[in-house]
């Protein structure tokens, strides 16, 4: 079956148009118990039935207003007009992770150190970006799912259903997670639809702009506030810049958004989605400085989650191997030495699968299938989604005459 690519369309709306020091960069997904919010509009495309078709699949696209079949309102919706439009979909995404935690208990009572294992609940925000033939898709924060075990969506009508993690994009911060739509019942189909986006690169500072989001985990609310600056960005050293080149662009702005807010929506007053909302600035001394991801600056990345194969986790006696051990590369050894990003190979070994594909030990390991690998947890976690004897392209940094080149192996796994 030929299988045609998921394509984000551009979007052109006409209309009316460091200090680092005391200040820590908050993320706003990860706070205990929570729903996310993602939003839909009005006007927006209704959600079908799965396709039974077996030819080609239909493109799925970023919604317009034009391809809605909606009017221009030149930002003149009332707030509460918008509200309404847009909550239809909004989805909470709630993500359970099991992480070891300090057992202090029986560390003071025999004498060592000992770790437990806790099952911890996190919550932020998302939006309905389309649908395939197979899957409703819902763009939020990377760190909203990062190394979650499960995620739930929940939908406008309160009903639940589990979610696959489809793309992730640590650098721009953005990840597509899908439900399977023959999931999904009809009474919530009918109550749910794809946002309309919007075009980030026309609006102007000064415009007032809506923020949606399950701000700290209590339930979908509503803020409002303007367009503060165009074209930031923020660096590793949580200072902020006017920035041209080609980092992910962010909109600032003083409508507030607060922990579980992650991965829900910008709007314009013509109730459009213009950004993802991703992280605040904050200290005892500043109020007012939210952060959206550019829609129309990420339209490209996007497209290749959305693209992406949607994989579930493998159980456990059938999940593949590579045969090394390996650790991550500590940010001291990035800063200081230069060394690549990703899972140092200490070990590799005899007969196993690395050494068969062609990984040797010291190789750097930064991609996984597509998928970049920061640390010897994100490695683990994407090997519970593939099979013994399922070949993988695994992207290498391997070290000669005095520096690092790619290297780029097949392996089989065990």
């Amino acid at each position: 079956m030929q299988k045609k690519k998921f394509e984000l369309m551009t979007i052109r709306q006409n209309r009316m148009n460091k200090k680092r020091l005391g200040y820590r960069l908050l993320l706003t997904g990860g706070i205990v118990t929570g729903m996310l919010g993602s939003m839909y509009m009005n006007h927006g495309q209704t959600v079908n039935a799965a396709s039974s078709q077996t030819g080609t699949v239909k493109e799925v696209q970023l919604l317009s207003k034009k391809d809605s079949g909606g009017t221009e309102n030149k930002g003149s919706l009332d707030v509460s007009d918008i509200v309404k439009a847009t909550m239809p979909s909004v989805v909470s995404i709630t993500t359970k992770t099991v992480q070891e935690v300090q057992d202090y208990f029986g560390m003071y009572s025999f004498g060592g150190s000992s770790t437990l294992q806790q099952e911890v609940e996190g919550s932020g925000s998302g939006i309905i970006i389309g649908q395939s033939g197979e899957e409703l898709l819902m763009v939020t924060n990377n760190h909203v799912v990062e190394n979650a075990d499960t995620v739930t969506i929940t939908f406008a009508d309160d009903k639940s259903y589990e979610a696959q993690v489809k793309g992730t994009d640590s650098d721009s911060d953005l990840a597509v997670v899908s439900v399977k739509l023959d999931d999904i019942s009809d009474d919530t189909k009918k109550q749910i639809s794809v946002a309309t986006v919007g075009d980030s690169d026309e609006i102007e500072v000064g415009e007032q702009v809506l923020a949606i989001g399950n701000a700290l985990g209590y339930g979908q609310s509503v803020t409002t506030g303007i367009v503060s600056a165009k074209n930031r960005t923020l660096s590793k050293s949580n200072s902020t810049e006017d920035t041209d080149d080609g980092n992910v662009k962010l909109i600032q702005t003083d409508a507030a958004i607060n922990p579980g807010n992650s991965g829900g929506p910008l709007l314009n007053m013509d109730g459009e989605v213009i950004g993802i909302n991703s992280v605040k600035m904050a200290s005892s001394g500043i109020e007012g400085m939210g952060y959206a991801i550019a829609i129309s600056d990420v339209k490209d990345r996007l497209t290749g989650l959305m693209n992406e194969t949607t994989r579930e986790k493998v159980d456990t006696k059938e999940q593949g191997t590579l045969g090394i051990r390996g650790e991550t590369v500590s940010n001291d050894a990035i800063q200081m030495y230069g060394i690549p990003e990703g899972v140092f190979v200490s070990e590799v070994t005899d007969g196993a699968a690395a050494e068969n594909g062609g990984i040797q030990k010291n190789d750097i390991i930064t991609e996984f299938d597509g998928k970049k690998i920061k640390s010897i947890r994100d490695l683990k976690n994407v090997l519970e989604y593939y099979k013994t004897g399922e070949s993988v392209d695994i992207t290498l940094k391997r070290f000669g005459a005095g520096e690092y080149s790619e290297v780029n192996v097949t392996v089989t796994l065990d």
